[in-house]
């Protein structure tokens, strides 16, 4: 009997080597990441695409068994996070609480929020709420990740506990950590939005492809985050492939700017101010993608600057007529096609204000 205790403390019922307890560990917790990226993220929270009803289920079956998070709690707290980004409603900004108290503190700063009924109530709308919902996952969220410790433990033992501990703190690190810590705070950037947001690498595997912080900040409704040809997103891998098979459909995902600008596609897409607004985010992409061209002197670079805000600043002014943002639009076309810069005067060619202003 002795002897059976003993051999079950050290290797459990599957009594398998320690580098399958490794390959175990890391595919369980890659498994974990990927639920976090497509379903809350992607789906839940930004509805960039639609999961098939199994699909979905899984994974909140898989995030309450290794993470004990509940749907309403994460989709609203990041919705949040979008909606107050490096101001002080922002949940988690390190601009706000400092890059330290996020990335050691990021989980105590997300169980904070998650107690907010306001923030609830506001931004965790359109979230699953049937009976597994209300009684399972929402309300006994420690009975999870205590089954994930018992199935550990008869699995590998003694052992069994460090797996689990490190399938607990996975999420907690990565996500609340680095995520939302570092990603405001070190990295590249290849847009110029209002937020401090970052992307860690460029080759998003790690962490499910939410690397690509940045990106996503500027196409958040994107169900792909990689935009550049030298970048790398695995989650949109797993995203095609469940959409191959019929498991899942993407609702949207917004084109990066290429080397050179699609001027065809744009002169049959761009019919009036109206659609110049709704491609607002991938002109300002493509002013941004010149100024980062190797050949732009720095006055150039600030010249850009310049336009790119005076283009965003039209659309900002929520109170203002049609026929003064025509106004606005066409002197911003006519400055453009004077600029001197040879593809800002392409693109101002390209974009219909003269007709824009006859409609």
């Amino acid at each position: 009997m002795h002897d059976i205790v003993v051999s079950f403390l050290i290797s459990g019922f599957s009594d398998v080597a320690w580098w399958q307890i490794v390959v175990f560990t890391l595919v369980t917790t890659h498994i974990t990441i990927a639920s976090v990226t497509i379903f809350l993220h992607r789906s839940q929270a930004h509805r960039a695409l639609t999961l098939h009803p199994v699909v979905s289920h899984f994974f909140r079956f898989w995030l309450w068994l290794n993470t004990g998070m509940v749907t309403k709690q994460w989709v609203a707290i990041h919705r949040k996070h979008h909606a107050k980004c490096e101001t002080k409603g922002d949940p988690h900004s390190p601009q706000v609480y400092g890059i330290k108290k996020v990335l050691l503190e990021g989980s105590e700063l997300y169980r904070a929020e998650a107690k907010n009924a306001e923030t609830l109530e506001r931004y965790g709308h359109n979230t699953p709420d049937d009976w597994l919902e209300r009684h399972v996952y929402a309300k006994r969220i420690f009975h999870g990740v205590g089954l994930l410790l018992v199935t550990d433990v008869l699995l590998f033992g003694i052992i069994g506990l460090t797996v689990w501990a490190v399938q607990m703190l996975w999420i907690p690190v990565l996500a609340a950590g680095v995520i939302n810590g570092v990603g405001h705070w070190w990295g590249y950037r290849n847009f110029d939005t209002k937020d401090a947001s970052t992307n860690i690498s460029p080759w998003g595997i790690i962490i499910g492809g939410e690397e690509l912080h940045n990106n996503h900040h500027t196409y958040p409704t994107s169900a792909k985050l990689s935009v550049r040809p030298w970048e790398f997103d695995i989650g949109w891998v797993y995203i095609r492939a469940m959409e191959i098979v019929g498991f899942a459909k993407v609702r949207q995902t917004h084109l990066p700017p290429q080397v050179g600008i699609n001027w065809a596609r744009f002169g049959l897409s761009i019919k009036t101010p109206e659609h110049i607004q709704s491609l607002r985010y991938e002109l300002v992409a493509m002013l941004d993608q010149m100024r980062q061209a190797w050949y732009m002197s720095p006055e150039t670079h600030e010249q850009l600057r310049r336009f790119r805000e005076r283009f965003n600043a039209i659309w900002a002014g929520a109170n203002l007529r049609r026929d003064q943002v025509l106004d606005l639009l066409q002197t911003w076309c006519n400055d453009a096609k004077k600029s001197g810069i040879p593809d800002l005067e392409q693109l101002a060619f390209q974009l219909p204000c003269w007709e824009a202003r006859r409609r």
